[in-house]
């Protein structure tokens, strides 16, 4: 695994172990595949292993089964980076843990922070975050699903789709309106136990790079007002701070799918006879082979750039984080693509590392903000 570049001034001699110990460990411990059949398995697997492993201790603060006393991006980042160069489902399993409880770890009380962060830690639960809704999705501001106070609880109505986990987590941070003031300011976060009566899940999603994906439905499902995440409108707050924080590492999870398609793109271009030599003689692979390794470096450092900003203590990193998903996943896209280009028919067949790749990067172009919406978050942060 080459790792010049965890020679850059970002990293400290710990990050570096910690890239040498997880790829270790992922190489003797996860099986890389399609995981079609099985993937709710699968994926409840990862996460117990994650935990055993320790791996989930870097999603959530010390005092709460971590390792730092508050979370840090550049190990977020680390860390999807070398799953997802392994196998896309374990670096989903890692980063929903994370985005799951992130919310609560930022924003929650002592009780919620006790009551959920070690179980997520130790890989003993599966966490989810529910903010998407059929109409409603970069545009937080049309979300319908209503939390009406009555007493000392809240009755949830509604539905969340496209959700990551749906149907094997524990609990989902969710996100519902609760009408303070119109729009984005009068939405609340809560935590929702899948327990809890009247939560139940509508719909399983297929989806071209299998993993867990459901439609989460709210049928007069009361959750006690201590559920809720922060104060009566502070949901769409809480939100954008958690994706400041989460955004960088789906980046980071691009670049290890890219990671792993330039690996594969050089053996074959090493290896593949033609012409009398290999595919790797001729100038239009060269260049090829050079456009993606300058697309896996470029994305790199605009990543760990955001990242070792957010932990140098800036109090924002909206625009570096924008920044960082926008431009890895969009050149991971076109990293993978090159790949797939180089192996010809092999390329586009089941089962080649390469056309797993091409269907997994797909959706981080879109999730947790899509590229065009990226745009937009730059542009105002410039212009601000």
């Amino acid at each position: 695994m080459e790792s010049d570049w965890l020679g850059w001034p970002f990293f400290e001699p710990r990050h570096r172990d910690l890239v040498t110990g997880l790829a270790a460990w992922a190489e003797s411990s996860i099986e890389e595949g399609d995981h079609e059949d099985d993937v709710d398995d699968a994926c409840r697997k990862l996460v117990r292993d994650l935990g055993a492993g320790g791996w989930l201790r870097h999603a959530v603060p010390a005092a709460y089964g971590g390792v730092h006393p508050q979370i840090e991006a550049r190990e977020l980042c680390l860390i999807r980076d070398t799953l997802a160069r392994k196998d896309g489902l374990a670096d989903f399993a890692f980063a929903m843990q994370g985005l799951g409880t992130g919310p609560i770890s930022l924003f929650g009380s002592e009780e919620m922070k006790r009551k959920y962060l070690p179980d997520v830690a130790a890989g003993k639960k599966i966490a989810a975050f529910a903010m998407t809704e059929s109409q409603a999705g970069s545009d937080a501001a049309a979300i319908i699903t209503t939390a009406e106070r009555d007493g000392d609880s809240y009755i949830l109505n509604g539905h969340k789709a496209y959700i990551s986990n749906g149907g094997i987590a524990d609990h989902y941070v969710v996100l519902a309106r609760t009408g303070e003031a119109p729009g984005a300011k009068g939405l609340s976060a809560f935590i929702v136990d899948f327990e809890t009566p009247g939560v139940w899940i509508g719909e399983r999603y297929k989806v071209i790079a299998p993993h867990p994906l459901g439609r989460l439905r709210f049928n007069s499902a009361r959750v006690p007002a201590s559920a809720m995440i922060g104060k009566p409108g502070e949901g769409f707050k809480i939100v954008m701070a958690t994706l400041d924080l989460f955004r960088p590492s789906v980046g980071a999870a691009a670049l290890g799918f890219a990671r792993r398609a330039l690996d594969e793109g050089l053996k074959r271009a090493r290896t593949r006879e033609m012409f009398g030599g290999t595919l790797g003689d001729l100038q239009m692979t060269q260049a090829r082979l050079a456009d993606m390794a300058l697309d896996v470096d470029a994305a790199a450092l605009l990543v760990y750039r955001a990242a070792w900003t957010r932990d140098s203590g800036a109090a924002r990193t909206t625009r570096e984080a924008a920044m960082a998903k926008l431009y890895a996943t969009e050149a991971a896209q076109r990293v993978v693509d090159g790949a797939v280009q180089l192996f010809g028919g092999q390329g586009v067949i089941a089962g080649n590392v390469v056309e797993r790749l091409y269907r997994e990067v797909r959706a981080l172009r879109i999730y947790e903000g899509a590229s065009e919406v990226q745009k937009l978050v730059i542009a105002r942060q410039i212009m601000s």
